[in-house]
């Protein structure tokens, strides 16, 4: 037996232990009943601490020491190469430490929807604070050990995006900011005359749900390898290429927000579903990078979902299943409707061209509270104070301010750039499939096997033995470039406007 047939048992438990942890955190946030939390988070710390042994012990240490000297085919080479990331990323934690965080994290979620339901960041404050100290500490245990004496903030954005840190990202940043908000100024003197107001009318709840299930399958969800229920926030979770999960949420008065967030989630869960065979359930079967996720749901939601050419042949099935409030709504109108700009409060809810600007705010305040000494207890004021300074209004509470998102209670601090990044990421692969498979042909005509085929064939398949520079440049002789992004959002937002 060589070394890496004797690491295949470790790799074997870590992938059952960390399959166990995602159904929990599938279930906490679905369908388990609301006084179970205390009960599972307790479990969920004893398989964190399980999980911790599992990898960080003396066989697996001796064994990647062995592995890295030996001759390994590709495939070895990429898990033992990811597993080395992993155990790298944990082992500076005490254990202890460790699997008391999971076991608060697995706790948070279930507090935070209390408190956003409830307009009370109170009960979610003393949470949050545990939370980001213990990232703090984290994030210094690893620094310390990696001989780093930058940002500490720079450690958890690696996390999610290897390769990006704060410098590179301010001038990301800063860039995107000197395009989009010239651009916001523009469209928002001639906002006003798209009439939005169908979408706010009155949508059966069980329609919705029809209309969702149906776009899910169109743009290639296969169903017999994936399910589809709500959340309070939608997201996606897999266990492998043939156990993909996601989630929307819907609203009655909003008809916009569970299509786009289920077309969002499938983009998602298509990257999940093409991974090769070969690779799932080990360390590199899953997406490259929080960032090359973002791009594949980005994709599909803004470039492919927004786009005339995808509605061409759908629209007339929505106006069939809405014929009351939809009957008198061209499809042109419809296209300027879902491409409406204007600031709002809502992360999930922004149009295309502001929505970066959501993501800007919460990357400064992320570096500024993992970075400096602060007080919780003003939190919500510093939200408030930079949406008001980058959109020009600001929440009446904080539902719709500080407690929005999830993603703060599940300690995903360095995520939201992802975003962005992704955003960015999207309108590259959109500009390059334009020209590879003349995309709106296949959108017009309804052939999203052909998109699919190509996404899969060229980044999906992949996982994460490719990294996101490397799939880009394999695909088009290109590495990440973001002028892709600035040139898509001024073309197509002169184009929509210049009419009005």
């Amino acid at each position: 037996m060589n070394s890496f047939n004797k690491l295949k048992p470790y790799l074997d438990k870590q992938n059952a232990l960390f399959t166990a942890l995602t159904l929990f955190e599938w279930d906490n946030a679905t369908k388990a009943p609301e006084k179970a939390i205390d009960n599972t988070s307790a479990v969920m710390g004893i398989l964190s601490d399980e999980y911790y042994n599992a990898l960080i012990n003396d066989d697996v240490t001796f064994l990647l020491n062995t592995l890295c000297k030996e001759q390994l085919s590709a495939l070895e080479s990429s898990i033992v190469k990811e597993l080395k990331n992993a155990y790298d990323d944990v082992r500076p934690i005490p254990q202890a430490e460790y699997s008391a965080y999971k076991a608060l994290t697995a706790k948070a979620s279930s507090v935070w929807q209390k408190a956003k339901k409830n307009n009370d960041y109170a009960l979610f404050a003393p949470v949050l604070k545990e939370i980001i100290d213990y990232k703090k500490k984290f994030a210094a245990y690893k620094a310390k050990d990696r001989g780093y004496n930058g940002p500490l903030y720079d450690i958890l954005l690696d996390e999610y995006e290897k390769g990006f840190n704060t410098q590179i990202l301010d001038t990301f940043f800063n860039r995107l900011k000197d395009t989009i908000i010239p651009l916001v100024r523009m469209v928002s003197k001639k906002s006003d005359k798209i009439d939005k107001h169908y979408n706010e009318l009155h949508y059966d709840i069980d329609k919705q749900r029809e209309v969702s299930h149906r776009l899910a399958k169109y743009i290639g969800f296969d169903f017999t390898k994936g399910v589809m229920l709500e959340s309070a926030h939608p997201f996606t979770t897999n266990l492998h290429n043939r156990d993909v999960r996601i989630t929307t949420a819907f609203f009655e008065n909003n008809l916009e927000s569970a299509m786009f967030s289920t077309i969002h989630e499938g983009g998602h869960a298509l990257y999940e579903m093409h991974i090769d065979d070969a690779l799932t359930m080990t360390p590199v079967g899953t997406g490259t990078s929080m960032g090359f996720h973002e791009g594949q749901s980005r994709l599909f939601e803004n470039n492919i979902g927004r786009s005339r050419a995808f509605w061409t042949p759908l629209y007339p099935q929505l106006q069939e299943t809405f014929k009351e409030q939809l009957n008198d709504i061209t499809l042109d109108h419809f296209i300027l409707g879902i491409n409406k700009s204007q600031p709002s409060l809502i992360r999930t809810e922004a149009d295309e061209l502001t929505y970066c600007l959501h993501i800007i705010i919460r990357y400064e305040i992320e570096k500024y509270v993992i970075n400096n000494d602060f007080d919780i207890d003003l939190l919500p004021k510093l939200w408030n104070d930079k949406y008001e300074e980058y959109l020009g209004i600001r929440p009446e509470n904080d539902s719709e301010g500080i407690l929005q998102d999830i993603h703060w209670s599940c300690g995903d601090f360095g995520y939201f750039p992802s975003y962005a990044i992704g955003t960015a990421i999207a309108a590259q692969i959109y500009a390059h499939l334009k020209t590879a498979i003349n995309i709106d042909d296949c959108l017009e005509k309804g052939n999203f096997a052909a998109i699919n085929d190509y996404l899969k064939e060229h980044l999906h398949r992949f996982g994460k033995t490719k990294t996101t520079n490397e799939l880009l440049s394999g695909m088009m002789g290109e590495n990440f470039n973001p002028q892709y992004y600035i040139d898509y959002l001024n073309e197509k937002y002169t184009a929509l406007y210049s009419s009005l």
